[in-house]
């Protein structure tokens, strides 16, 4: 019959394997204690050395202390450099991620334009606010392309500026914003710089070697 791992009792830590438990079990067997505590510090060299890396991390000899206890079962009768933790101490909840409260107004936009935009609406009226609106403008009809993958109108932009500032914010008239260029493109986060330029190359090479059969 094959033994396998699936059809064994589960380990509280794997990642050191089931030859580690086999050794904290034969310590329960040493009847001295003088000796038990002897064969604990092996084991935890052991430890160390199947796991280099717990030397990154601050106090890490407590670290491999409580990770023997852990593997017994919290129930290990030796001499040791630090108390035995309680199983408490390592069913702890964590701490919830504090989310935001409101949610953000249009998610193509993002949070960030939402901010820039109140802060706008505290700066006097004059040409420098005026510009600043411009420069939003343009950069969230950017952010619109992106996300959308279609031609937008001035109007629809500013519109929402106003609608995102809670019509607190209203955008000058005249403001016009500068042409997009008919060979923009405008890529999603993640998708990378060098997306779309092997087809580039590609077409560079099948020109240059239609030239060299010309020559």
């Amino acid at each position: 019959m094959k033994d396998y791992n699936t059809e064994r009792s589960k380990l509280a830590m794997p990642e050191y394997g089931r030859n580690i438990y086999k050794m904290v079990n034969s310590l329960r067997e040493i009847e001295d204690k003088a000796k038990r505590t002897e064969q604990a510090h092996a084991v935890v060299k052991v430890m160390e050395t199947i796991n280099p890396t717990v030397h990154l991390q601050e106090d890490y000899e407590h670290k491999l202390w409580d990770q023997l206890y852990i593997i017994a079962g919290f129930d290990l009768d030796v001499d040791s450099p630090y108390p035995c933790p309680t199983p408490e101490e390592f069913k702890s909840s964590p701490l919830p991620i504090p989310m935001k409260e409101s949610k953000i107004k249009a998610t193509h936009y993002g949070r960030n334009i939402e901010r820039i935009i109140n802060l706008l609406c505290n700066e006097p009226d004059g040409e420098i606010k005026t510009e600043m609106i411009r420069s939003l403008a343009i950069y969230m009809r950017q952010q619109y392309l992106i996300w959308n993958k279609d031609s937008v109108s001035d109007e629809t932009i500013f519109n929402d500026i106003e609608k995102l500032s809670d019509y607190r914010l209203k955008v000058p008239e005249g403001i016009n914003l500068s042409k997009i260029a008919s060979d923009a493109s405008f890529a999603r986060p993640g998708l990378g710089i060098n997306v779309g330029q092997g087809g580039n190359k590609k077409r560079q090479f099948k020109n240059n070697k239609r030239q060299g059969r010309k020559k």
